[in-house]
């Protein structure tokens, strides 16, 4: 009975603990209570779901389908079928399967760069090879050669496949490991080394990525700019299909078909790469020559050299074959060719590099050209009969010589200075045209038709009235606006203007550390025709000089006798006259022998040359009189130098000439003018002959026998 109560007591209890938390719910909250819980909300009435096709068709699809990226048939994604087990290395997967290149930029949460593992067969490069996140973020390709190449843009999803897996370095690393005595002596050791296949990107950045072989103490063409908004991969191939966008090429070439491209040359290729004398030929046409040529050399080499005759088949792996019977053609039982050289196997890698890039001619022909120059040349030095390179072109004219020092001198700065861009930069001189000055810009790949050609009513010139040159003066052809502009650059950078701002009042003989050697410049033709109105040359006090060298009507500007493209001299129109295609040989009416040599009948150019000649004797006899000699080398920065064991050489460890006096500081001026200027003959010779003849007098040179032209 008593327990009963007690459980009753309990039950009581519990109830009216739990009405009094009822009723504490119920209470408006205090700023310590918990809120209520938000109502939940109602779900929407259903929709029937929308009718789905049983096969939905991607963007682009069909053009990806027609695409080699999607043949599944193609021995590029077949190859590894037959295989046991069936499966592609990880070395090949990046580019011949999805799983591969997905693996390679880490779109599988794989490191990047990296191929992990080997991927399964049966698969083509589909829409999400190139569409998922880290495909499209990827902007950076890493080279053969260990170069790598940043903010690429999406160009870089197609150059991860097109660059090729080899590169000179490969090459140098199997001819090193097999421990060849020379460049010529067959090694068993060695075997050819193939770049792969469609390695555009290797044609189009040159020697940036040394894709090429590329030869010791030679020099390269870089990446090939071609035009504003026509520069990448993906401007000029359709990104699904890879088709060319003849379009697009239509517009400045005329081009009707893909095939028209080989016809494509631009004024700036003026020159006969292949020496078959047709200069009117595509780039194609050139490099079909010189590939030629190419397997010429190779083969008499083969035969002669490593003695085992060699035959090529670029469809046919391995591509080179021992010709056993020397016939030129592949036979039966005819197996991959094992007599290898260093110098026939770098030949032979450059001979594959341009065959196996089938576009090479657009994307990059000048870099192409110049592999195979260098490599018949190699091939050349080791045959009884070379292959004729003489009428030959390796490199282009000095304006678009892309390899050449005026164009690659900061690249390694990564900038061209401002006090340089206007002549060394392709956009260069129209900032300067509109803006007058200029600032700091990017190298590039010599001049572009931009450089020149006024976009905005292109093809017109800028229009140029007068250029002022480093002495101040306001200088031009008055009827020729378009060849003024050869004046904004070749007017070279100094003057007797500055010449005598460096001496100041420095006594004539005394060594001063203060003076410091001034270079004109290259190419400095405009201060050479204009004479004293430019003062490009140090003219001396109380003497006179003649202006501007006026010619004959139709000759007098600088695009009268130049190609504007090309830049040789047009000697054909100097033969009409003149009656020689030499203008070296040409001289004045006047019988005056002004080098006194006792030759009155020799050209301009031969009275200048000894006029130098005995200028330079007359520096160097003045330097050394006074205890400092001195040596000259137009090749070498500074170009002149202290000649510490007087041996008139320059010698390793003689360093830049620091004992100037200002009479020697204005003859070596002088002296380099005239050998910076080649043309300067037939610019102004008179103009020229004047300021040799008193250099010479003015250092304590002989002047004997020798005349001053009035």
């Amino acid at each position: 009975m008593e327990k009963s109560k007690f459980k009753l007591l309990i039950i009581i209890a519990v109830v009216f603990v739990a009405m009094a938390a009822l009723s504490a719910c119920s209470k408006a909250p205090s700023a310590t209570d918990a809120p209520a819980p938000a109502p939940t909300q109602a779900c929407p009435p259903a929709t029937p779901c929308p009718n789905v096709p049983e096969s939905v068709s991607a963007p682009f699809e069909e053009a990806w389908k027609n695409s080699p990226h999607a043949d599944a048939s193609a021995e590029a994604f077949l190859h590894w079928n037959e295989e046991n087990p069936a499966e592609i290395p990880a070395a090949c997967a990046k580019c011949h399967s999805s799983p591969g290149f997905l693996d390679y930029v880490g779109a599988d949460g794989s490191e990047m760069f990296k191929t992990d593992a080997n991927a399964p067969v049966g698969t083509v490069i589909t829409c999400v090879t190139c569409h998922n996140d880290a495909t499209m973020a990827l902007d950076t390709v890493n080279f053969p050669s260990g170069v790598v190449l940043t903010g690429l843009g999406n160009e870089a999803v197609c150059m991860t496949c097109h660059q090729g897996l080899a590169s000179k370095v490969q090459v140098d690393e199997a001819i090193t490991k097999a421990s060849v005595a020379d460049d010529d002596t067959v090694s068993a050791d060695l075997g050819f080394i193939n770049i792969h296949y469609f390695a555009a990107a290797v044609s189009r950045y040159g020697t940036e990525v040394k894709g090429g072989y590329e030869y010791e103490g030679m020099t390269y063409d870089t990446l090939f700019e071609h035009v504003p908004g026509i520069q990448t991969c993906t401007d000029c191939h359709n990104p699904h299909s890879t088709e060319i966008k003849i379009d697009t090429c239509k517009k400045c070439h005329g081009t009707e078909t893909v095939a028209d491209l080989h016809n494509v040359r631009e004024p700036s290729s003026a020159v006969d790469y292949d020496g078959d004398g047709n200069i009117s030929e595509g780039i194609y046409d050139e490099l079909e020559g010189l590939k030629a040529m190419t397997l010429t050399a190779m083969q008499a080499y083969a035969a002669d050299v490593a003695g085992s005759p060699i035959v090529y088949d670029s469809a046919t792996y391995p591509y080179f074959f021992a010709d056993a019977n020397a016939n030129g053609t592949i036979d039966e039982g005819e197996g991959k060719y094992v007599s290898w050289t260093p110098r026939l196997l770098k030949a032979a890698y450059n001979l594959q590099t341009v065959t196996k890039d089938p576009g090479g001619y657009a994307h990059g022909g000048k870099y192409l050209i110049q592999l195979l120059h260098d490599s018949i040349s190699s091939l050349n030095e080791k045959l009884a009969t070379p292959v004729d390179l003489s009428k030959a072109a390796r490199n282009d004219a000095g304006h678009f010589a892309s390899n050449a020092e005026p164009w690659r001198h900061w690249d390694a700065d990564g900038e061209v200075p401002g006090t340089c861009a206007k002549c060394h930069s392709a956009d260069g001189l129209p900032q300067f045209l509109h803006n007058g000055t200029n600032i700091a810009m990017e190298p590039t790949s010599g001049l572009y038709c931009e450089t020149c050609h006024n976009t905005a009513a292109f093809p017109a010139l800028y229009q140029v009235e007068t250029v002022t040159f480093p002495n101040g003066a306001k200088l031009g052809f008055p009827d020729s606006p378009n060849a003024n502009l050869c004046l904004s650059c070749h007017q070279g950078r100094e003057s007797t203007v500055s010449v005598n701002r460096v001496i100041g009042t420095t006594p004539d003989d005394q060594i001063s550390e203060t003076l410091r050697f001034l270079n004109v410049h290259y190419f400095a033709a405009g201060a050479t025709l204009f004479g004293t109105e430019a003062k490009g040359v140090y003219e001396y006090e109380g003497k006179t000089y003649v202006g501007q060298f006026i010619h004959v009507n139709g000759f007098s500007t600088c695009i009268d006798c130049h190609d504007q493209h090309a830049l040789e001299v047009q000697v054909a129109a100097c033969s009409g006259c003149h009656s020689t295609m030499d203008p070296k040989t040409i001289r004045l009416s006047s019988l005056e022998d002004y080098d006194g040599d006792g030759d009155v009948k020799e050209g301009i150019a031969g009275e200048i040359e000894t006029m130098a000649e005995k200028l330079y004797l007359a520096l160097q006899e003045k330097a050394a009189a006074g205890g400092n000699p001195l040596v000259y080398d137009a090749n070498a920065y500074p170009y002149y130098f202290a000649d510490a064991n007087a041996n008139g050489m320059l010698d390793e460890g003689e360093s830049g000439y620091a004992t100037w006096t200002p009479r020697l500081l204005k003859a070596a001026y002088n002296y380099q003018y005239v050998q910076k200027d080649p043309g300067a003959f037939a610019h102004n010779g008179t103009y020229i002959m004047q300021i040799l003849f008193d250099a010479i007098e003015d250092v304590g040179g002989s002047t004997t026998g020798m005349v001053r032209p009035q």
